[in-house]
């Protein structure tokens, strides 16, 4: 058989790709270089090379503040988020919740008077905010509905809860906070004691 002959334009232009491929192959290899010399720097999950030079510097954002437990809170800060746990009982809990007032089942007009009361709906309101999150999954609300709203209901509107004295009928508005347990025998003593110092002295 007799050689295959390529007129020279076409060794000219395989000349020049097999050049162009060279050069290329080079500067990928420097690149490499330069990424394997580089200081390692942070690193986040869908950016490979931040903190490498000429890439952007990855700032993690800042987590949300832990939320506190609305007791926890005071002055202004107490008030609004008592203003917007407020909204949510009214607006979603009750509206939707909020079988009809019975002695088996109380409430009262003036809930935000009764502290335990508030600290119960405002975790219940907490875990609402989780649990709707999408984060949560498809059932995160049915987690919701088993693990808390049943069960803070339940004590929130028992017959022997903290509003058994307040409206037991829709038709007539009562509020009475019920009178606590007082202090301990050991609290008594131990103030007793501390008064009968100041006496003294």
């Amino acid at each position: 058989m007799d050689p295959v002959r390529l007129p020279r334009p076409g060794l000219d232009s395989v000349e020049e790709s097999m050049r162009r491929l060279l050069d290329q192959s080079a500067e990928q290899a420097r690149m490499i270089d330069d990424l394997a010399a580089a200081p390692a720097g942070p690193r986040a999950a869908g950016m490979p090379f931040a903190g490498y030079p000429g890439m952007p510097a990855f700032t993690p954002p800042a987590p949300p503040p832990d939320p506190k437990p609305i007791l926890e809170l005071e002055g202004d800060e107490f008030e609004d988020e008592l203003d917007t746990l407020t909204d949510w009982v009214d607006n979603v809990l009750m509206d939707v919740y909020g079988a009809e007032v019975t002695t088996a089942a109380p409430w009262c007009p003036q809930w935000q008077e009764h502290l335990d009361v508030v600290a119960w709906l405002h975790a219940l309101w907490m875990a609402y905010q989780q649990h709707k999150d999408a984060e949560a999954g498809p059932s995160g609300m049915f987690v919701w509905h088993r693990d808390f709203l049943t069960h803070a209901m339940a004590h929130v509107r028992s017959p022997g809860g903290p509003l058994s004295a307040c409206q037991t009928d829709p038709d007539r508005l009562e509020h009475r906070l019920l009178r606590g347990p007082g202090l301990s025998a050991r609290s008594a003593a131990r103030d007793d004691g501390a008064a009968d110092d100041r006496s003294a002295s």
